[in-house]
């Protein structure tokens, strides 16, 4: 569903990205993973059309991104960043609607099918409650959700996120994991930057991860998201051990005899161990 080969990108003399290649398929929900200052917004926003690269290419859905007009890319992809400022005093469920834009007729008049999208959305999220609530007045994390629930609601294929969990408390990061796993498995490419490993261990079918600006590794989680790995881009911060099958990051300075007093929710339907 995206095809990225061979991406540099430069900010003047300043090279942020280079010779990023990488792709995701149908189904699949893939963390953006690496430390501050790698280029992993830079990559969303040249994948998005908001920037425009040096070299390489980006393909979605197999169409060259160089040669699409803004309404197909919004009929293919859907952005969550990670911060939205809305400056006028539209409702939850009225910014929701809004990501039914790009399918609308000429006179952008949103049917019956469109509310029922919309609102279907919010009750993937459980958010329905918050529908006739001003987006300026909800919470940031309450925000966010609605912005997820935006972009559920636009029906693309393809669906980049930036820090989709930042503002969340513990439960609903969990419950928003699970809730992109289940939409990524019915059909739906997903690509989240994430700064938590341990929700790429737990919930990402694959993981991209970006150091100094360059491709470091991909590949499942499992396979990528090592102690070795873990070292390169983070010095000795932190331990990776394995918790019944699970693999947790925890402190450098925490004993493997006290991971086991890790909790986790009491479902852990959605948990990948790999």
């Amino acid at each position: 569903m995206l095809k990225v080969n061979n991406l540099s990108f430069s900010y003047g003399r300043h090279r942020v990205l280079k010779d990023i290649d990488f792709q995701i398929k149908t189904g699949e929900l893939c963390a953006l993973f690496g430390p501050n200052g790698t280029g992993k917004t830079t990559l969303f926003k040249c994948c998005l059309k908001f920037l425009n690269p040096d070299s390489g290419t980006v393909r979605i859905n197999g169409k060259d991104i160089r040669r699409l007009p803004p309404k197909q890319m919004a009929r293919l992809v859907a952005y969550v960043p990670q911060a939205h400022h809305c400056a006028f005093s539209f409702t939850a469920g009225q910014i929701v609607l809004m990501g039914r834009t790009p399918h609308l007729n000429r006179f952008f008049t949103p049917g019956a099918r469109d509310r029922k999208l919309a609102d279907h959305a919010m009750q993937v999220l459980d958010i329905s409650h918050l529908a006739d609530t001003a987006f300026n007045r909800l919470s940031g994390g309450q925000q966010q959700m609605v912005l997820i629930a935006r972009a559920i609601a636009q029906q693309t294929g393809l669906i980049f996120l930036d820090e989709p969990a930042a503002a969340l408390d513990f439960k609903n990061q969990i419950r928003l994991w699970q809730t992109l796993q289940h939409i990524a498995e019915q059909g739906t490419a997903i690509l989240a930057c994430t700064h938590d490993p341990n929700h790429v261990s737990w919930f990402c079918h694959s993981t991209v991860v970006l150091d100094k600006s360059q491709l470091v590794a991909k590949g499942a989680p499992g396979q990528v998201m090592t102690q070795e790995m873990m070292d390169r881009i983070y010095g000795d911060t932190c331990q990776v051990k394995d918790f019944n099958g699970l693999k947790i990051m925890v402190p450098g300075t925490v004993d493997s005899q006290t991971t086991n007093v890790v909790a986790f929710p009491g479902n852990r339907k959605g948990i990948h161990r790999k």
